[in-house]
């Protein structure tokens, strides 16, 4: 099987991830990081009605002088404005009739009862149109769109209570290794605690995936066979960590083989570069590699795009700027992520230890800076660096 480019591996990966057709009802307030599986439609214009945006006086036009005929606090509901009046008027309440302008209070005289405008107004200033934020009768959201706090905030600002999204991704892991030991546990000599398990879990539930941990696998073919089908048995995606490489212990790729699918199982990356991608009876089935830093970042280059895909979302892809490098780094064959961090002035840094499995780097960094296959970087060229915000959300 042929090594291929993270492009080519992340088309295929996305080709391949075919969206969720299960869809529940959940209430506004608990679908934060759910993702819409209908259109959203207002009921209502937001604003509903014509409003003040200042605390000041709601003005009509053709003097800067008037008489204070009434207080119009939010929630009111204010008389026309007759000829020659104003009305004191606060932050979103509704404007009268006749209302040319809203006047804010730094800009008037107010005593006796009347007002006078020190600065004379452009029609229509600090008014806020009935409906200029959503119209009634619009779509105002997508299905596909992931429900962030501000998304929640515009469902409940038209009424709706209830929403309805894709149901929860379930992924099963295991992680094989006869090295590994579960943190609570005395390390015996040759033993490694299982780092693993914790970031991958973390990175899962970030994406709102339902977790079936199935915990550690010795190190033996049957035994990994035997917990892939209880993983595809009981979930939507199965993920492994470690066991992908080519080494007499590693049997991943052997046992997916055996009873399933394998289209993927190298990629030109680094770190990262045994990366399994198949099926197993219609089941995906992804293999991240063993080493903390190479597992995160295959993770974030990869099987986060896929889950996204699968949950229905309609956007995944993250979001990167232009910065300035303040390293030196030598070409290499493989495409690089390096961790790496802004420094005072906006110029990328690096952590001093790049090694697949430093986690610290993981930890000191703030993002990615991506290095083409055989580019290296100068001090003082543009690179494209990837905030950690952007896969961890």
């Amino acid at each position: 099987m042929t090594v291929i480019s993270r492009q080519e591996a992340l088309d295929l990966l996305l080709s391949r991830a075919k969206p969720m057709e299960e869809k529940e009802r959940v209430k506004t307030e608990q679908a934060s990081g759910r993702i819409l599986s209908e259109a959203l439609v207002s009921s209502i214009d937001v604003p509903p009605c014509d409003n003040s945006a200042m605390d000041g006086f709601a003005v009509p036009s053709g003097a800067l002088e008037f008489c204070v005929s009434q207080r119009v606090p939010a929630g009111s509901s204010p008389a026309p404005l007759d000829a020659g009046n104003a009305a004191r008027i606060f932050t979103g309440a509704p404007v009268p009739t006749g209302t040319e302008a809203v006047v804010m209070q730094e800009d008037c005289e107010f005593a006796d009862g009347r007002v006078k405008i020190l600065k004379a107004p452009k029609p229509g200033a600090n008014i806020r149109r009935r409906g200029e934020d959503i119209a009634r009768g619009s779509v105002f959201l997508e299905a596909g769109t992931r429900l962030r706090p501000q998304e929640l905030g515009m469902i409940s600002s038209v009424g709706i209570s209830e929403v309805s999204v894709f149901s929860r991704l379930k992924v099963a892991i295991f992680f094989t290794g006869d090295e590994l030991v579960m943190p609570g546990n005395p390390l015996p000599p040759g033993k490694i605690y299982n780092s693993n398990r914790y970031s991958l879990i973390g990175l899962l539930e970030s994406l709102g995936c339902e977790v079936v941990d199935l915990g550690i696998v010795p190190d033996s073919l049957e035994s990994t066979v035997r917990t892939l089908q209880q993983g595809a048995e009981r979930a939507d995606l199965v993920m492994t960590c470690g066991g992908v490489s080519v080494g007499e212990e590693d049997h991943v790729k052997a046992a997916v083989e055996r009873i399933g699918s394998l289209w993927m199982w190298k990629v030109n990356i680094k770190p990262g570069k045994p990366f399994a991608f198949g099926a197993l009876s219609g089941i995906p089935f992804l293999g991240l590699p063993g080493n903390p830093v190479s597992a995160f970042t295959i993770f974030c280059l990869f099987a986060r795009p896929f889950i996204l895909k699968m949950q229905g979302a309609s956007k995944w892809q993250p979001l990167s700027f232009a910065v300035e490098s303040a390293f030196e780094w030598k070409p290499a064959g493989r495409e690089e992520w390096l961790r790496a961090k802004l420094d005072a002035e906006g110029k990328a840094i690096l952590h001093p230890a790049q090694g697949s499995a430093v986690m610290t780097s993981l930890s000191w960094a703030e993002g990615f800076v991506a290095i083409p296959a055989g580019a290296g970087a100068k001090r003082g060229e543009t690179l494209r660096f990837y905030p950690f915000s952007e896969f961890l959300s």
